[in-house]
């Protein structure tokens, strides 16, 4: 793994250039084809589609109750465990983020406040093949349920040995409502603008591969979207206290998910630095993903040596990381420097992956610098807000004048009219 030293401007540009996405335009017009498609044609489209990329014939995309049912009765019994603790520790985590409206009535005659509402249906879509992730099934489908989503729905592609009975049995433990086998751009579009099997939905979550990141992105204002997502990525800060074969390994667990992960270590120690690039290299010659991850190490990843511990926040506030790991002493006394982060683990026992499974905070991220301004998936994704005003007559002849004086300024009669009409002046 390449180690650089380099001052921190000429780092924080190397770390925009390795940020950025390029939009690829076969695959936009590609997309933009099956969307027209399938909002044409509707099933007919969607099975076409199916044949052609999945090579799954289909008469009934929905499956059965039964077949759901089998897969959580038959799920091996440490497998079911797992997901059973995960959706307690992802439960208990996401409660906490259930909030409420107000209303505020201190001025007289004036009643005003917010009111959240869940959203009605929500589309889930789940990955299929190698890339079968029950644990992001979880983290999408519970945080809807807390929020109080009437319907969740799931897509999956269809498999010709059957869907992964774990992503199946997810589903059931989470509460989905649904599922339909249908995969790639087309579920997207099928969620977006539904078909005569597959329902319309109010927002669609869950990763995907690039087809299905542009479709979603196309159909973004016909429903909402969580997030386009890019590679996964990992930032670690560290000084000489890190054991740099855990650094190496947990590079690695990022390092294996694509081609395109960016793993990078910030530290202030040349000796840790190099101690991890030699623990990657062997790694990588027996972790089984190692072509996947030995590509990602060498085309994204990097090793950066500065010189205080400031620094390396600095820097790594510039690549706002999916995941950012503190493995510094005493790290909690370092959380006001993070600035920009989708999701943080503290300390030497705090690997990565505790946070992809059964910690209880979510693991859909914002990636690709995004998290300068986004969030982790929450309950607050699933809900609406919505005002409400009421004044008295009383109260409205006091700001009358204020509201119909910015309506004149602005051009706008017809909102000054409407004010005045209240009392009693009408415009024949």
């Amino acid at each position: 793994m390449k180690i650089i030293n380099e001052d921190l401007a000429s780092l924080k540009r190397l770390v925009q250039t390795k940020t950025q996405q390029l939009t690829d335009l076969k695959v936009e017009a590609a997309v933009r084809d099956i969307i027209s498609d399938v909002i044409a044609r509707g099933d007919q489209a969607v099975r076409a589609y199916e044949s052609k990329f999945d090579h799954v014939d289909l008469t009934e995309f929905k499956l059965s109750q039964q077949a759901i049912d089998a897969a959580y009765d038959n799920l091996d019994a440490d497998v079911k465990r797992a997901l059973l603790l995960a959706k307690r520790n992802i439960t208990s985590f996401h409660e906490k983020e259930k909030a409420t409206g107000f209303i505020d009535a201190e001025q007289p005659g004036v009643l005003r406040g917010q009111k959240l509402l869940p959203l009605q249906r929500v589309g889930l879509y789940v990955p299929g093949g190698t890339a079968a992730y029950p644990s992001t099934l979880l983290m999408s489908a519970l945080p809807a349920k807390i929020a109080g989503v009437a319907e969740v729905v799931m897509v999956t592609p269809p498999q010709k040995d059957g869907i992964n009975p774990a992503v199946l049995a997810a589903a059931k433990i989470a509460g989905v409502d649904a599922i339909y086998q249908v995969g790639g751009a087309q579920a997207i579009a099928a969620l977006a603008y539904g078909t005569e099997s597959i329902p319309a939905v109010d927002k669609i979550i869950g990763p995907g591969n690039v087809f299905v990141a542009t479709a979603k992105k196309q159909v973004f204002g016909q429903v909402a979207i969580d997030m386009v997502a890019g590679p996964s990525e990992i930032g670690i800060i560290a000084d000489d206290s890190a054991d740099p074969r855990r650094l190496a390994a947990d590079l690695l667990s990022q390092a294996e998910h694509d081609r395109r992960a960016r793993p990078i270590l910030i530290t202030d120690s040349q000796p840790l630095a190099q101690a991890v690039s030699d623990n990657v290299t062997k790694q990588l010659q027996v972790l089984p993903r190692t072509a996947i991850a030995t590509a990602a190490v060498n085309e994204k990843g990097f090793i950066a040596v500065v010189d205080r511990v400031e620094d390396m926040f600095a820097l790594m506030n510039t690549v706002a990381p999916e995941h950012l790991e503190i493995q510094l002493r005493n790290p909690t006394q370092y959380l006001n420097l993070i600035k920009n982060a989708g999701s943080v683990f503290l300390g030497k026992y705090a690997s990565e992956p505790l946070g992809d499974y059964v910690a209880g905070p979510n693991h859909i991220l914002p990636t690709s610098g995004t998290a300068r301004f986004s969030s982790p998936l929450g309950v607050y994704d699933f809900v609406k807000r919505t005002s409400f005003i009421q004044y008295t007559k009383d109260a409205l002849a006091k700001e009358a004048p204020a509201i119909t004086t910015l309506a004149r300024v602005e051009g706008l009669e017809g909102h000054a009219r409407a004010i005045e009409s209240r009392f009693d002046k009408y415009y024949d």
